[in-house]
């Protein structure tokens, strides 16, 4: 079969509007797109994340009703996640544990506790959850669950 270039041309354009439909940017995110996935931090103000020295990865979860739970890179923390219009987002009350961390990892701990307090832009795109606020920015990049 023959197509002409009209039918190609249309073709390519669905197919890039399709395409488009798979990435959020700045479109709503809804807590759907969120909840059963796993983030791992990757970048931190546009710098890689270190692993500790205990290997910890930091990550970031979503459970049923928007219930937010990771690991800042020794300690576990959860909380309610809240998802506003405009793609603003913050965990509210969150807890942690309370280990003793060794290094740079407890700044690193203090940053992301910090962050994920306050309220953030959150953009998803391909993968890649990111949080920022008038401070920092948090980049994740989805996982599979464990």
């Amino acid at each position: 079969m023959k197509l002409s270039s009209k039918s190609l041309l249309a073709a390519t354009a669905c197919a890039l509007v399709l395409s488009g439909c798979a990435n959020h940017g700045d479109a709503p995110i809804t807590a759907k797109d969120l909840e059963g996935h796993r983030w791992q931090l990757v970048k931190v103000d546009d710098q890689a994340v270190k692993p500790s020295p205990r290997d910890t990865k930091p990550f970031l979860q979503f459970g049923e009703k928007m219930m937010a739970s990771g690991n800042a890179g020794c300690n576990d923390f959860f909380g309610q996640g809240e998802l506003k219009k405009k793609n603003k987002f913050r965990i509210e009350k969150m807890s942690m544990t309370m280990k003793m961390c060794i290094g740079d990892v407890m700044d690193n701990e203090f940053l992301v506790q910090q962050s994920l307090g306050d309220w953030n832009h959150m953009t998803l795109k391909e993968n890649i959850l990111t949080l920022k606020n008038d401070v920092h920015t948090l980049e994740f990049q989805e996982v599979a669950q464990k």
